[in-house]
């Protein structure tokens, strides 16, 4: 297989680096999250100016027409720096469910403002009683009036409280956890009956908790198949844990070279601590860690093309074990290797710890895809 970046893969990640490199300092960064948003809408429109709200999507709809190589570079370059913007929710996930459910009029009407920059959606899937399993849905969507009524919850829903559209999830038959019976449906943030209550996140990201009163929507804002939903819903989880698994290789990467420039600097008893050999060893198991990670990520990539639902599903799993295992070292060595100073609010390395931690309890911790790899082999 060929690794090699293609001329406008470079391009592309040249002009990333160069605009995060400006516009993404440590210091950048938290003056964004002390605003009531928490992230800048100005970058946003910079990166629309970029082509990446458009990175995945179709040039006929306005976008890029890149694919989850390019979506896995930007991803890393996000990761180095801690974007906050609300990428992830809207391009990644908002955007896969529409580009894999849609229908022709939706894609036309959507996605090109997505990738335009003008419009930011949302995944409101997951709910509190459902611990990671993606089949438990009790929010239900019942015909009336030629459309439909919903009613319900939805948790943790990334960048929940400033999209302008949400794709949320909704069983129109089946009972609780049946994998038949699931739909989803385009819902605009404004209509009656459908609060937000946004909040942040341990990594100061944004979230929010959605509840569904007697919403009304048209035929219309069906997604896809009705009672069918359930592998879109699939596919976009997988597009996040890719996505984000990415994210990880890109905080270890400005983690491990933090930490290598400590080891250089701090001065103890007259000498550097980074000629301590125990010290250079846990080092060097860092970045053996980010490796193995990195191939993990890569695997999660090239996995999305896979047609087998259950092979793909296993790689992605594998994917998420293992990004998930070596961000954890990782972090950790980091922190430590800093001593009291990693752990000051004032010093980033633990903010990066903040964001890794946050990105493995995300579509399934380790754990929980541990469960899944171990059921496959029993």
């Amino acid at each position: 297989m060929d690794f090699d970046l293609t001329d406008d893969q470079r391009l592309l990640t040249d002009s990333v680096a160069r605009l995060l490199s400006d516009s993404y300092s440590f210091e950048q960064r938290k003056a964004l999250l002390k605003t009531e948003q928490g992230w800048s809408e100005t970058l946003w429109q910079k990166y629309a100016e970029l082509g990446l709200t458009g990175l995945p999507i179709a040039e006929e709809h306005g976008g890029f027409g890149g694919g989850a190589v390019d979506v896995m570079l930007l991803m890393q370059a996000f990761g180095r720096h801690l974007v906050l913007e609300p990428y992830l929710a809207t391009v990644v996930l908002g955007g896969t469910a529409l580009r894999l459910a849609g229908d022709a009029a939706q894609q036309g009407e959507i996605l090109p403002e997505v990738a335009a920059g003008s419009l930011r959606l949302a995944f409101a899937h997951y709910e509190r009683q459902a611990r990671y399993d993606i089949t438990d849905v009790l929010t239900t969507a019942k015909p009336q009036g030629g459309g439909f009524l919903l009613e319900g919850a939805k948790s943790v829903v990334l960048h929940g409280a400033t999209a302008d559209k949400l794709v949320v999830s909704a069983r129109t038959g089946g009972s609780r956890a049946e994998a038949e019976g699931l739909s989803l449906f385009l819902v605009d943030a404004d209509a009656p009956g459908l609060a937000r209550r946004g909040y942040r996140l341990r990594d100061g990201t944004e979230a929010a908790e959605l509840s569904l009163s007697a919403v009304q929507v048209p035929r219309e804002a069906l997604l896809g198949l009705q009672d069918a939903a359930l592998p879109v819903i699939q596919r976009v989880v997988e597009a996040g844990i890719a996505a984000t698994a990415a994210e990880v290789i890109g905080a270890m990467e400005t983690m491990h070279a933090m930490t290598l420039d400590y080891l250089k600097t701090r001065v103890q008893f007259g000498k550097p601590i980074g000629e301590n050999q125990a010290l250079q060893h846990r080092a060097a198991e860092m970045l053996v860690a980010m490796e193995q990670g990195r191939s993990m990520a890569m695997l999660a990539t090239m996995s999305l093309e896979e047609e087998d639902a259950a092979e793909r599903a296993r790689h992605i799993s594998m994917a998420k074990v293992g990004v998930g295992q070596a961000g954890r070292f990782v972090s950790q060595q980091a922190v430590q290797l800093h001593g009291g100073i990693g752990m000051t609010e004032e010093y980033a390395v633990g903010h990066f710890f903040r964001r890794v931690m946050v990105i493995e309890h995300l579509f399934g911790d380790t754990a929980t895809h541990l469960d899944r790899l171990a059921e496959q082999v029993a």
